[in-house]
């Protein structure tokens, strides 16, 4: 499975394909409005706005499996703006494990294996996307966005 031939939706239900993205670096990124972690969307910010010029970008994916997320992408998107200053794109709520894990999410666990195997630990588990679509490093949800950044920067 390639990458860029998964379907996804915005916050507001818009599909498509993750083609979009081709040519740039992806960091993408199952959230939570609720969780611990939350304060990592200011990192994923600065982050995406240092070096979206430079071809790369932030896909949050909203999930509420470990019960720590609003009722809908939406609302959870409206959380993230308003709180965090998001402007990285948001998603449709997801889920990142079990049977019903999103397809992108299947493939992103398979092609880059954590703690728990294929298994998403938590939330704010970050996945590294070269710009050729090949998932080049999981984050743990403890590891601060930043200190992927000599990851992102070598991809660039």
């Amino acid at each position: 499975m390639n990458i860029y031939d998964i379907p996804v939706k915005t916050e507001k239900g818009e599909q498509y394909e993750l083609d979009r993205y081709k040519g740039q670096v992806m960091m993408i990124v199952n959230t939570a409005s609720k969780c611990g972690f939350t304060n990592q969307f200011t990192q994923l910010e600065e982050l995406y706005e240092k070096y979206k010029e430079e071809g790369f970008v932030v896909l949050g994916f909203p999930s509420d499996q470990f019960k720590q997320e609003l009722s809908s992408g939406e609302e959870a998107a409206e959380f993230c703006r308003l709180d965090y200053g998001v402007t990285f794109p948001m998603h449709e709520m997801v889920k990142v494990n079990g049977t019903e894990a999103h397809p992108l999410f299947k493939h992103l666990s398979s092609e880059a294996k954590g703690l728990l195997g294929q298994s998403v630990k938590w939330n704010f588990t970050k996945f590294l996307v070269d710009r050729d679509g090949n998932v080049i490093k999981r984050y743990a949800p403890q590891d601060s966005p930043t200190k992927a950044e000599n990851d992102i920067a070598k991809l660039l």
